[in-house]
């Protein structure tokens, strides 16, 4: 495998038990994959197939992000804007050649001084082999070493732009699509970046989006300058966006879409601020968890590849049962390569496999072209024996230790950079707004409006300054809200719990009307700033 991390994976990071059972479940992926898995892809040339043999940074690095996009569609500045790259010293190189991969990553944090030896340190831990044949004087690799807190956590790989049109595809003298599965298959998230002034998705665009069949679990799909884009034209973007990936990403499952402008300069159009708030906290929730779910993505692929292997076993040795002995071979092999799609079926029922384990049809009838059949291997039953035991036995025994973890360790998140400025403080999402409003005022926030809801108050005959439920529910039910939210606002305002309202209470029950009908969420419980002032004592005490 491509070795950028080599043994300074995330996992590294954390101690304790924590670490150990990380260390546990590493081992077991690595030690199941080498006993069990890598004879059987071995013997059936697995890996002149469909991918490299799996090596330890593979079990060991932390998650990796990837970026994929056509040219100007923001993939640079989306990294710097979440990495917060504002100061000299923290600069992350804006271009790079037109065909070199970007990888910025972070073993440890580092001064400056000391960055030229981590550097070398980094160069050395890097095994290229796997990628030899795509070897070509334009494919080149850059690395980026940052002190950043971000990159502690998750390591980001950004590609090359893609442009349009049969030119570049040619140009570029090495298989673009093909870097990209071998990519696709190691990252933890897939980024598909599109400019909401420029959804043509470009042939060469589309196979490279094609080339991440079976990882569509890992792709998500960022909507970048939307805010160049009044509401309406934003409407119409969307839904152009989905049309157009709903030809290229055949899957039952609708792709996450975030929209916003992920950069650091002023909004151009603020119309759509909260939504885009809402969309890049969304996306960095999804982010952020990518460590906690590393364990459990490394153990899927390992399934995946292994479901695989077993099915090319099964391809390669029914070939070589079908080939003469002696005469007509070429010929044979030629019968055989055309008739791979009426073999995959009989495949399929003869073992009951599923349709989706199978590699593309199109794409294995031209790598047998250059086979010779006669050096297929035979089936060898106790090679699947071994990868079978592992998927129903060992398989279950490595996700019980991913759940203990889960469970007994705190969450582990990314920290730094973008992350960090959404989470707390007055500029964290929601903050001063909605049920959150006066939460830092000394005065109680209903009260600016109290005067109108008190002369709706007074028209609902109150006895001893209390209006019943039912004149109550006369004036609430005129907000057209459903009648569960009607019920949770009442149980919210009626804090003494009499079944009455007095003119605070009602007053609360018309503010938290008003928060519902702007938009926002009811609290679950009453936040202690919107507890009317006559009732902050009892209502305290009974808590």
């Amino acid at each position: 495998m491509f070795s950028w991390l080599g043994k300074q994976g995330g996992g590294r990071e954390r101690g304790g038990a924590s670490s150990d059972v990380v260390q546990t479940v590493t081992g077991g992926l690595r030690d199941l994959y080498l006993r069990k898995l890598l004879p059987l892809e071995e013997h059936y040339r697995f890996h002149d197939f469909h991918s490299p043999a799996l090596e330890e940074a593979d079990f060991e690095n932390k998650p990796m992000v990837l970026l994929v996009g056509q040219y100007s569609t923001g993939k640079t500045t989306f990294i710097r804007f979440f990495l917060s790259l504002v100061t000299a010293g923290q600069r992350c190189p804006d271009k790079f050649d037109r065909d070199s991969f970007q990888r910025c990553f972070l073993m440890r944090f580092i001064k400056i001084s000391d960055s030229v030896e981590e550097v070398t340190s980094t160069i050395m831990c890097l095994s290229l082999h796997p990628l030899s044949p795509f070897s070509h004087p334009y494919f080149r690799f850059m690395c980026s070493q940052l002190p950043n807190q971000v990159l502690k956590s998750i390591s980001i790989i950004d590609s090359p732009g893609i442009l349009s049109g049969e030119k570049q595809r040619i140009s570029r003298g090495y298989d673009f699509c093909q870097v990209l599965q071998w990519f696709a298959e190691r990252v933890d998230r897939i980024i598909l970046l599109f400019d909401a002034h420029k959804l043509d998705i470009s042939d060469e665009f589309s196979e490279a989006i094609k080339s991440f069949r079976g990882q569509d679990d890992k792709i998500r799909v960022v909507l970048n300058k939307a805010d160049q884009v009044d509401t309406q034209q934003l409407m119409r973007v969307y839904g152009a966006l989905m049309w157009s990936l709903g030809k290229v990403i055949n899957t039952p499952e609708v792709l996450r879409v975030y929209i916003g402008s992920f950069w650091s300069h002023p909004l151009r159009n603020t119309e759509n601020r909260r939504l885009f708030e809402a969309e890049a906290q969304d996306l960095f929730k999804d982010i952020q968890s990518l460590p906690q779910k590393a364990a459990v993505r490394k153990l899927n692929d390992l399934i995946k590849r292994a479901r695989l292997a077993k099915v090319h076993a099964y391809i390669i040795s029914y070939l070589k049962k079908e080939m003469p002995s002696v005469f007509g071979k070429e010929n044979k092999k030629k019968e055989l390569i055309s008739r791979l799609p009426e073999i995959y079926i009989q495949l399929q029922r003869e073992y009951h496999i599923s349709a989706g384990d199978f590699p593309e049809v199109k794409k294995m009838q031209e790598l047998l072209e250059t086979c010779d059949f006669t050096k297929f291997h035979s089936l060898k039953p106790k090679l699947i024996e071994a990868v079978d035991n592992m998927l129903a036995n060992k398989i279950a025994s490595l996700m019980s230790l991913i759940r203990q973890e889960e469970s007994n360790m705190p969450t582990e998140m990314v920290h730094g950079g973008a992350f960090d400025g959404t989470m707390a403080g007055p500029f964290g999402q929601g903050y001063g707004e909605g049920a959150k409003e006066g939460a830092d005022e000394d005065e109680w926030v209903v009260a600016k409006d109290k005067p109108a809801y008190d002369e709706i108050f007074y028209t609902l005959s109150p006895i001893n300054g209390k209006i019943s439920g039912i004149n109550a529910k006369k004036e609430m039910v005129t907000s057209k809200l459903p009648n569960s939210v009607l019920g949770k606002i009442w149980k919210l305002a009626d804090c003494d719990g009499d079944g009455m309202l007095d003119e605070e209470e009602f007053a609360l029950a018309k503010h938290l009307i008003k928060i519902k009908l702007d938009g926002y969420e009811l609290p679950g419980t009453l936040p202690s700033h919107l507890v009317p002032p006559s009732h902050r004592k009892p209502f305290q005490t009974a808590e």
